[in-house]
């Protein structure tokens, strides 16, 4: 398998990868941290301020037909406001 890092392209078994991709994760809070398609991944590090913007970068990347990994878990971790905050704000 072929991965990107910045700028550089390893190769590198599944396994290393799926290690890898661990890794990636954990760096990314609230954002995009994967791309993967046909044997070719690339590890980013797309930091999202909202719902919205992630979802609009998800689809884009969906319509070039990679699979996308992507963390939604960190976003009052990341100083995002969410939903949540704007209905406790109005109540």
């Amino acid at each position: 398998m072929r991965v990107k890092v910045l700028s550089r392209v390893y190769r590198m078994s599944r396994k290393e990868y799926e290690g890898m991709l661990q890794m990636a994760s954990e760096q990314v809070p609230f954002g995009i941290y994967a791309l993967e398609k046909q044997g070719y991944a690339e590890l980013r590090r797309d930091k999202c301020q909202s719902i919205t913007q992630l979802k609009a970068l998800t689809r884009q990347f969906k319509a070039q037909g990679f699979k996308v990994y992507a963390n939604r878990k960190g976003l009052k971790e990341a100083g995002v406001e969410g939903a949540e905050g704007a209905l406790i704000s109005a109540g």
